[in-house]
């Protein structure tokens, strides 16, 4: 249960002062449903409101806050008008500007021959200084009320300034003074404050210094959150492994006879990575293990070996994968390869149904079916398997934690390898896949043509539409990828069914539609119908980026390139360059590319390799849009920022791993403390882990 001491951060935005169900359902958009949340949404900048000079020295642009007397109300004679009211003091005078005013306010807050404070940006307009509706008014004596240095907060429509400043200063008043969890020399070492302390800071900077994600204040709040991150993880971790595995040991004939099968040798990265695979299943400890490669290098080859082996060695495998089109090519491909080893691979989709569906599932149950592939149907109720030794799931990134917990959950201690074709940063490695061990495919198999990457700007993509004839007359095959899928007049971005009535007009049925609102079923047969050559021109979303496997494909267009990721581009040039002919992929961007969209396909353009690109795009876009974190599995943080901390997450691992090698279970003096920090940051999973063990 959550520790009391917390409640108050954990109640509903509308107990908060001044926020109603409106302004509430508003900030939860922007920050998340409870107080703690809104304390975790830092200021981005500072107001500067110190300077308080007299009216004939106030710079037009710059922030001043001024002692004025009121002269006169000039009202509006309509709306469109202003209401002008001229104020002055010993050196000059100064109008303020108020547009669709409401007078009776006006006088009562602006009374003629008082004296006022205000604050706000001073302009110049016929050579007369102005301030368009100050944004703060208040008498002398109040002047306390004016902050010196405001925050400056990111906001969302909905929502003023001083609106989202005061319901987080009521949040901060509900801030307790929390035992210390971090670890006493580094506290000292970093010279850092207590947690509350630290918090309080940060949303009360007095410098820009104090904004920067590096300053002291800064760099605590973000360990706290890694090292609740590396914390849970560490738990997971050892909660799974604590139940021991069953050790799989293989002779290996069936994994000899499919290598004989397959017409190349296996990379020295695949021969590594199966070593290591081999050696964890041989072990008593659960295989928690990620196989990371990039787009083409053999990740599957190396899965095939392994569940090979799990069958040689008595058990069965499964291989759950995200979609149903790639559940049939991994099949179409696996099939004829597990068959020189005398192995039966069955195929479960969502599409099996009535007596096909309960033919498989008593395969499944009885053992006849050694090798398993499918989709999330895998892990539904009805399907039981014989002896589940090895669960493979491919694309991690598409499935929850708790989906893949389900499915090794369908055996006793099953061995889990997960794989990934999108290159992950190390640094977010740490933080999404902290509880497994990583296996890496450097190279590319033999025979992978490199792909010929070429940039154009959108002028020319008539032109580029109008060339594809000769790929057409040559045999070959075309992705044509947009971002949207609808005309937005907002983004002005060419859409996906308008590129296809184009492209139509010139080459006819020979061009097909996929996108992500189309009916799954639909969706298949169009990618069907392209594998199969029915069509040489598929316009599609992104929706094809994930392990669509078409050989005669040699040609890539991505239409408004500078939209997309930089990972995201490399996983669809990874669409191409799979067959013997060599491959282009066109780049097209926009009339509105920023400097940082050229950058990104700059480093396209002069690099294949998926680990130099995630790098780099971490670098141009952040953590938080990397892989679009709510569909990634990548964890968001709002006080860490990746980019200046990778130090701290190297640090906070280190620490979580050693305190719980010392105190695995949390009974120590420490762990209070840290179990309040989980449940702070909402891992309360990761407890409940450890109780379940």
């Amino acid at each position: 249960m959550r520790p009391e001491i917390l409640f108050p951060l954990f109640a509903n935005l509308t107990s908060l002062n001044g926020v109603g169900p409106k302004m509430a359902k508003t900030l939860e958009k922007l920050t998340g449903p409870h107080v703690a949340d809104l304390t975790r949404h830092l200021p981005v900048s500072i107001i500067d409101r110190s300077n308080r000079p007299v009216i004939k020295n106030a710079h037009p642009g710059q922030i001043a806050t001024l002692s004025v007397e009121v002269i006169k109300h000039n009202k509006a004679p309509n709306r469109r008008v202003p209401y002008r009211i001229l104020c002055k003091d010993s050196s000059g005078f100064i109008t303020l500007i108020f547009f669709h005013a409401h007078e009776d306010y006006l006088l009562k807050t602006l009374p003629v021959g008082e004296t006022r404070i205000i604050s706000g940006k001073i302009e110049t307009y016929d050579n007369a200084v102005q301030m368009t509706h100050p944004d703060y008014v208040t008498t002398p004596d109040q002047i306390d009320q004016i902050p010196p240095i405001e925050a400056v907060y990111p906001l969302t429509a909905g929502i003023g300034v001083k609106q989202i400043s005061k319901a987080i200063n009521h949040a901060l008043e509900r801030l307790p003074d929390l035992d210390e969890w971090i670890d006493g020399a580094l506290v000292k070492k970093q010279n850092w404050k207590p947690w509350q302390q630290a918090m309080i800071k940060a949303h009360n900077p007095e410098t820009a210094a104090d904004l920067d994600p590096m300053s002291p204040d800064r760099q605590r709040l973000a360990y706290d959150e890694l090292f609740a991150n590396q914390l849970a993880l560490a738990l997971i971790r050892q909660q799974q492994r604590r139940l021991k595995g069953q050790s799989i040991v293989s002779s290996g004939k069936s994994a000899e006879k499919i290598l004989k099968a397959f017409k190349f040798p296996p990379t020295p990265s695949q021969t590594t990575a199966l070593q290591e695979i081999s050696d964890d299943m041989a072990s008593t400890d659960r295989m928690l293990r990620l196989l990371q490669g990039d787009v083409g290098s053999g990740k599957t080859l190396v899965a095939v070996l392994a569940m090979a082996n799990a069958v040689d060695a008595g058990f069965q495998a499964a291989l759950m994968v995200p979609t149903e089109i790639l559940a049939r090519q991994h099949f179409a491909t696996i099939q004829p390869l597990i068959e020189q080893a005398g192995l039966t691979a069955l195929l479960l989709t969502g599409r099996d149904k009535g007596k096909s569906r309960t033919e498989k599932t008593s395969a499944i149950q009885s053992g006849q079916a050694d090798i398993i592939i499918g989709t999330h149907a895998l892990f539904q109720d009805d399907v039981g398997f014989h002896q589940l030794g090895l669960a493979v799931i491919d694309e991690q990134h598409r499935f929850g934690v708790h989906q893949r917990l389900t499915l090794t959950g369908k055996g006793r201690a099953v061995d889990m390898l997960v794989m990934t074709a999108t290159p992950i940063p190390r640094t977010l490695m740490l933080t999404s896949y902290g509880d497994m061990d990583v296996s890496r495919l450097l190279e590319k198999p033999a025979g992978r043509i490199a792909v010929d990457t070429r940039i154009f700007p959108i002028s020319r993509v008539e032109e580029i539409a109008h060339g594809l004839k000769r790929a057409i007359d040559n045999g070959e095959r075309i992705f044509w990828v947009c971002p949207l899928i609808e005309q937005s007049d907002k983004l002005d971005l060419a859409a996906a069914e308008d590129r296809f009535q184009i492209l139509k007009s010139y080459y006819g049925d020979r061009v097909g539609l996929v996108h992500g609102r189309m009916k799954a079923k639909d969706k298949d047969a169009m990618m069907t119908a392209f594998i199969k050559g029915d069509m040489d021109i598929l316009i599609a979303t992104s929706v094809i980026e994930v392990g669509v496997d078409v050989p005669e494909a040699t040609i890539m267009i991505v239409e408004h390139a500078e939209r997309f990721g930089l990972a995201q581009l490399h996983q669809l040039r990874g669409r191409i360059g799979r067959g013997h002919k060599a491959s282009r992929c066109l780049l097209v961007y926009g009339d509105d590319i920023s400097q940082n969209g050229r950058a990104r396909l700059k480093t396209l353009r002069e690099t294949e390799d998926g680990f130099i690109i995630a790098e780099q795009d971490l670098k141009l876009r952040g953590a938080g849009e990397l892989l679009g974190t709510r569909q990634s599995g990548i964890p968001e943080f709002s006080l860490a920022d990746l980019n200046y901390h990778a130090d701290l997450l190297q640090t906070a691992r280190r620490d979580a791993e050693k305190y719980l090698s010392t105190d695995p279970k949390l009974t120590s003096e420490r762990a209070k403390a840290i179990r309040t920090l989980l449940y702070l940051f909402e891992l309360d999973s990761a407890i409940r882990n450890l109780r379940s063990g």
